[in-house]
């Protein structure tokens, strides 16, 4: 797909990376999700929050085509990364995926050495640099080197969770991509363990694009830069339809929302 970008080649802080165009998302004639308009701008943190059913880790998993995965999924309305329709034709969705890494909520390393996790993905890319360079330099931004560069040959199982999660963090950054998507990745770890992630999104964001679907509000209001408010409603279905309340810098979101159903959601009333 075009245009070639990467972490190291994003023009400016204000560039949109995605543009999402009056989207919905359907599990074959279950619409989801309906009618998603939103920019996300480069080098930034976005929040996506909302009740559970809303829609919003259906909405992260599009972004780089996971949901095709699904037998019948699919969306309508138009998702681009740096202008181009993801959902076009001629679009590889395994080359839009090294772009666009993904952690999930559960760590999830492969059963494997600590170096072997993170140099994985390269290898099946065909990297040709220095192997060894590239996973302490994965390591190093995924603030986990210092704890595990005398044990490089131990079970990536063998870390403490949080460890797991910094270990498929650096997994992900070692392909080199733009964006990385994070599904919920601090609501199995205990409190210090979600903090050092937390720094650790900061400091990624020089590098990375980050979109971050969370229950927690204050980890929202923490990490990122701008939010976006789901919500749900019933249909005549047996079934909920999610779709975008509000939009906007996590300040005023949290501050000064313009909905009535995000500022009843954000100070707790409901959700």
């Amino acid at each position: 797909m075009q245009p070639e970008t990467s972490a190291s080649t994003a023009n400016t802080k204000t560039d949109s990376v995605f543009t999402v165009e009056d989207t919905s998302y359907y599990y074959g004639s279950f619409k989801a999700v309906r009618g998603v308009t939103l920019d996300i701008a480069s080098h930034e943190i976005t929040a996506l929050i909302g009740p559970s059913g809303c829609g919003k880790s259906t909405v992260l998993r599009c972004f780089n085509r996971l949901n095709d995965l699904i037998p019948g999924a699919h969306i309508e309305g138009r998702i681009a990364y740096r202008g181009v329709d993801i959902y076009g034709k001629g679009v590889d969705p395994t080359e839009l995926r090294r772009r666009i890494g993904m952690v999930f909520q559960k760590p999830n390393p492969f059963p494997k050495p600590i170096y072997d996790n993170v140099a994985y993905g390269a290898r099946i890319n065909g990297y040709q640099g220095d192997m060894d360079e590239l996973v302490e330099k994965s390591l190093r931004r995924a603030a986990l080197w210092e704890e595990v560069k005398d044990k490089l040959k131990d079970s990536g199982l063998s870390l403490s969770g949080g460890q797991q999660q910094r270990l498929c963090i650096a997994r992900a950054i070692a392909i080199a991509p733009e964006v990385i998507l994070m599904d919920e990745p601090c609501s199995a770890l205990d409190p210090i363990s979600t903090l050092k992630i937390e720094e650790l999104m900061h400091q990624l964001k020089e590098n990375y694009t980050i979109i971050i679907v969370t229950h927690n509000m204050q980890q929202a209001t923490r990490v990122s830069d701008k939010t976006a408010f789901f919500n749900a409603e019933q249909t005549d279905s047996a079934g909920k339809v999610g779709y975008l309340v509000e939009y906007d810098t996590t300040e005023n979101i949290f501050n000064h929302p313009q909905s009535h159903a995000t500022r009843d959601y954000v100070s707790g009333r409901f959700g």
